[in-house]
C-alpha cells in the first residue's frame, strides 16, 4: 500500500511540474505577445547573436521547443537564414539548463505555504479579474510558477520517502554498463514527457534524495539532453525541410555534446568540485548538477559554433524537397555575376525559362479541382521564389566596370523580374478565388469562360513565341482580347441580373477574368522589355565590330 502512495506521489509531483511549464511557457508567450518574436528576430541578426537571444528567450519562457519552433518559422518566412536560426537552436540548449538551477536553487529552500501557494492564488486572481487580457495571461504564468514549486516539493518528499522504505545498495550499477543504464533512463524519461526539464527536475530531485548517486544523475543529465530531441524529430515528420533541417541540427549538437560530456564526465566533475571550493559555495548534488548541466552545454556550443558554417550548409543540401529543387535558378550562379555581359545572357535565359514554367499552368487557373489547385499553387510558388532569386542576383552583379549598355539592360531586366513577379501573385489570387467558386449556373456562360482563358492562353503562347509580325499585329490581337473580356463581363453582369447566375458566381467569375487580363497586359511588357534588351545588346555588339573594323 506504501509503494502504491509512493507512486502516486511521484506521478501526481510530475504532474503538476508539467502542468506548472506548460502554464508558464503559455503564460509568458501570451503576455508578451509577438514581442518574444520580434527579440528574438531582431536579436538574431548573427549567429552568435542567434545563442545569445536563444538562450535569453528560452530561459525565459522555459520552452527550448517554443523558441525552436519560433526560430523555425523565421526561415520559413525568410527573415533569418539557416546560418541564424542555428545559433537560436544552440542558445536554447543553454536556455533550458534555467530549470535545473530554479531546483538547485530554490525548489528545495522554497517555504511553499509562505511564498508558492500565494503566487498561484495571485496569478489565478488575476486571471479571474482580467480575463482575456495580457494580464491574465500573466496571472497563468505566475500561479505556473508557483505550481512549479509545489510540485518540486511533491517529488522531493516522495523521494525522501523511497529512500527510507527502500535499500537500494542493490540497485547499484557501475562501470560504462551502469553510465549506459542510467543514461537510457534519462533519455526515456524525457521522450516519455516530452520535458527535458521535467526530466532533470526528477533527476536532480533524487539525487538530492540519495536515491541516485552523482555520476548516474549525471549521465541521466546526459540522457536527458538526448532525449529532448524527440521533440523536434515528432515535430518535423511530415514538415518542411526547413523544420527538418532544424530538427537534424538539434540532433547533431545535442548527440555531439551529449558525447563529449560522456568523455569528460570525471574531469567536468572534478572541475565543478574545485570550482565550488573556490568560490565556497556549498556543492550538494543540485548545484553540483545545475552546473554540471549548463556547463557540458556551453562546451558543446564552443565546439559546434565554429563548425556553424559548415553544418549549416551539410544540412542545406539534405531534406531537399522537389519544390526546392525546382526552386533554384537553371542557368544563374555567382561565377556569372563576375562577368557583367554573360550575366544579361543568362538572366534573359532564366527569365525566358520562368515564363515557360507560368506558361505549363496558366490554363489550369480557373480549375475548380482541388488536386488541380494545389498543384498549381506550388508551381506558382516557384515562380515567385525564382523571380526572388533573379532580383538577388542582378543586385549581386559586379558592379566595377559596367557599361551604360549593361547598366540599362539590367533595370529592364529587373522590371521583367517585377513584372513576372505580380503575374504570379496575381496568378495566386486566381487560385483563392478558384478555391471558392463554382461553375456558373449557366453551362454556356461557363463554357464562354474557360474558353476566353483559352483564347488569352493562346495570346500568350503566341506573345513568347514571338509570332506576331510587328507590334501593330500584336496590339490588334490585345485590343480584340479585351473586346472578349469586356463582352463576357457584360454577359455574366446579365447573367446575375436575370437571376441565372448567383452574384457571388458573377463577381468571383469577373474578378477572375479582371486579373486574367491584367496577366495578359503584364506578359507583353515582360517580353516587350526582353525585345529592348536583345535589341540593345545586338546594337552594341554592331558598334563595337565596326569600332574595332575602322580601328
Amino acid at each position: 500500500m506504501d509503494s502504491v502512495l509512493l507512486l502516486g506521489n511521484i506521478i501526481g509531483g510530475l504532474g503538476l511540474f508539467l502542468l506548472a511549464i506548460g502554464m508558464m511557457t503559455d503564460g509568458l508567450k501570451l503576455a508578451a505577445g509577438n514581442a518574444l518574436r520580434t527579440l528574438l528576430a531582431t536579436w538574431s541578426k548573427t549567429p552568435f547573436r542567434g545563442v545569445v537571444s536563444g538562450a535569453a528567450m528560452t530561459a525565459l519562457v522555459q520552452s527550448s521547443s517554443a523558441v525552436t519552433v519560433a526560430s523555425l518559422g523565421f526561415v520559413n518566412a525568410g527573415l533569418l537564414s539557416m546560418r541564424h536560426a542555428l545559433g537560436i537552436v544552440y542558445g536554447a540548449n543553454i536556455g533550458t539548463t534555467m530549470t535545473g538551477w530554479l531546483v538547485a536553487l530554490v525548489g528545495f529552500k522554497l517555504n511553499i505555504q509562505a511564498v508558492a501557494l500565494p503566487m498561484i492564488g495571485v496569478g489565478m486572481l488575476l486571471k479571474l479579474l482580467k480575463p482575456n487580457t495580457r494580464l491574465a495571461s500573466l496571472g497563468i504564468a505566475i500561479a505556473g510558477f508557483g505550481l512549479f514549486f509545489v510540485g518540486i516539493d511533491s517529488l522531493k518528499t516522495a523521494f525522501e520517502g523511497i529512500v527510507s522504505t527502500f535499500d537500494f545498495s542493490q540497485f547499484k550499477a557501475s562501470g560504462v554498463e551502469g553510465f549506459l543504464v542510467y543514461l537510457a533512463i534519462g533519455f526515456v524519461m524525457t521522450v516519455l514527457t516530452q520535458s527535458s526539464s521535467a526530466s532533470i527536475a526528477l533527476t536532480i530531485t533524487a539525487a538530492t534524495s540519495g536515491i541516485v548517486g552523482i555520476y548516474a544523475a549525471g549521465a541521466m543529465v546526459i540522457g536527458a539532453n538526448i532525449g529532448t530531441t524527440s521533440t523536434a524529430i515528432f515535430a518535423s515528420i511530415g514538415a518542411t525541410s526547413s523544420a527538418k533541417r532544424v530538427a537534424a541540427a538539434q540532433v547533431v549538437f545535442n548527440v555531439l555534446t551529449a558525447l563529449v560530456a560522456a568523455l569528460l564526465l570525471p574531469l567536468l566533475f572534478g572541475f565543478i568540485h574545485w570550482l565550488t571550493a573556490l568560490i565556497e559555495i556549498e556543492a550538494n548534488p543540485g548545484i553540483t548538477l545545475a552546473i554540471f548541466h549548463t556547463l557540458f552545454n556551453v562546451l558543446g556550443v564552443a565546439i559546434v559554433f565554429p563548425m556553424n558554417d559548415r553544418l549549416a550548409s551539410f544540412l542545406e543540401r539534405r531534406f531537399v524537397s522537389l519544390e526546392e529543387e525546382a526552386s533554384k535558378p537553371k542557368h544563374l550562379d555567382k561565377n556569372i555575376a563576375q562577368t557583367p555581359d554573360l550575366a544579361v545572357n543568362a538572366l534573359i535565359l532564366e527569365l525566358l525559362s520562368i515564363s515557360d514554367r507560368f506558361l505549363n499552368v496558366y490554363p489550369k487557373l480557373l480549375s475548380v479541382k482541388v488536386s488541380e489547385v494545389t498543384a498549381v499553387e506550388n508551381d506558382i510558388s516557384v515562380v515567385e521564389k525564382l523571380c526572388q532569386h533573379v532580383s538577388q542576383f542582378i543586385v549581386g552583379v559586379e558592379r566595377a566596370a559596367l557599361s551604360e549598355v549593361t547598366t540599362h539592360a539590367l533595370s529592364l531586366l529587373m522590371r521583367v523580374e517585377h513584372y513576372v513577379y505580380s503575374i504570379a501573385q496575381k496568378s495566386s489570387a486566381i487560385l483563392t478565388l478558384s478555391k471558392r467558386r463554382e461553375n456558373l449556373g449557366r453551362p454556356e456562360l461557363e463554357g464562354q469562360l474557360l474558353n476566353h482563358l483559352s483564347v488569352t492562353t493562346e495570346f500568350m503562347r503566341m506573345v513568347r513565341w514571338r509570332q506576331f509580325d510587328s507590334s501593330d499585329a500584336l496590339n490588334l490581337q490585345f485590343d480584340l482580347l479585351e473586346k472578349e473580356h469586356h463582352k463576357l463581363k457584360s454577359a455574366l453582369v446579365m447573367g446575375a441580373t436575370q437571376g441565372d447566375i448567383a452574384i457571388v458566381q458573377m463577381t468571383d467569375a469577373t474578378e477572375c477574368m479582371e486579373y486574367l487580363l491584367q496577366i495578359a497586359q503584364m506578359w507583353v511588357k515582360v517580353f516587350n522589355r526582353i525585345q529592348q534588351v536583345e535589341d540593345s545588346i545586338t546594337t552594341a555588339n554592331v558598334i563595337q565590330v565596326d569600332n574595332q573594323t575602322h580601328s
